[in-house]
């Protein structure tokens, strides 16, 4: 586990971790378990019918952290993994997952994640999700993420997803359905460059009264890259639901950016907000009065606007 610099440094970007973590995990490395740990609380199973594994986290489980990073450092491998977490109620917990890619052939590498969350009554759960891609060849770095939430009466899920450059190509599909009381937020970055694409296809079905959904993405499209987003919110019932996409363009790049909501309930209550734009001039002379360059301008925006 762990065992090239390589291994270590796709693992810190991806999941934060430096050395053996602490509590259950998951390594998945070249399409092969590289280390697993289970404890009293979190246990993790491989699937028999198909690439992937079953997390059961038992019910009243506070504060414990389980991380399931992929790695994959070799060209050529594609491969559909399915991850499916079972979440008894009354838990909070954080779920750390990931995929990095370092790709230094000619062949492509792909990844698609599918992961189905059940969350039971009461339950908190901080999902957070960062693809990484590097790698001097010339074969695809490629990720397709799916993932499918369902939300029991009063529980909650904080969805935070980062894909901050080396990515080329991605398809990411998000469905969250929340039941009474429930409460869904989803936070997404993006930086895109050079010739890769981005698309997510994102959707919070609000089920339950009272029930709440927030999606607030950011994202920063550069040179000649190319990203799509369709945010929706569906209100069936006496609930709030807010989106808002926020992205900038530079160079020859494009955006299109497509929020939808959908009322079936006279108690419905839905606001979308969507907004592309170039850096400001005046932020960048600001700034460039403080003695940056016009690049070290751009980068310290870009920074605090992804962060």
């Amino acid at each position: 586990m762990m065992d090239t610099e390589i291994d270590r440094g796709l693992l810190e970007k991806i999941a934060d971790l430096i050395g053996k973590p602490v509590g259950a995990f998951n390594i998945r490395k070249d399409s092969g378990c590289d280390g697993r740990q289970s404890t009293e609380h979190i246990e993790i199973t491989s699937k028999e019918d198909k690439p992937g594994i079953d997390i059961r986290i038992k019910p009243g489980t506070v504060g414990e952290t389980c991380h399931i990073p992929v790695i994959i450092t070799k060209p050529g491998i594609r491969e559909t993994v399915y991850n499916d977490f079972f979440i008894g109620e009354n838990c909070d917990v954080d779920i750390v997952a990931g995929c990095g890619i370092h790709n230094c052939g000619d062949q492509e590498s792909r990844h698609d994640g599918v992961h189905t969350f059940y969350v039971g009554r009461g339950s908190k759960v901080r999902y957070t999700e960062k693809h990484y891609g590097e790698g001097s060849g010339k074969g695809g770095r490629i990720m397709n993420p799916e993932t499918v939430v369902y939300l029991e009466e009063g529980a909650s899920i904080q969805m935070e997803t980062v894909q901050i450059r080396g990515i080329d190509s991605t398809k990411r599909t998000t469905k969250i359905v929340c039941g009474k009381g429930a409460e869904a937020v989803v936070t997404e970055r993006l930086l895109t460059h050079g010739e890769q694409t981005a698309e997510s296809d994102m959707e919070i079905i609000l089920n339950g009264e009272d029930s709440k959904g927030r999606v607030i993405s950011r994202s920063v499209a550069q040179d000649r890259s190319e990203q799509v987003f369709y945010p929706r919110m569906v209100g069936n019932a006496q609930c709030f639901g807010h989106v808002q996409c926020d992205s900038i363009i530079m160079g020859e790049a494009k955006i299109k950016s497509i929020p939808a909501i959908t009322a079936n309930c006279t108690e419905a209550q839905l606001v979308h907000e969507a907004a592309i734009g170039k850096i400001a001039g005046d932020q960048l002379l600001k700034l460039e009065t403080l003695g940056l360059t016009e690049e070290e301008a751009e980068d310290c925006i870009l920074k605090g606007f992804l962060a």
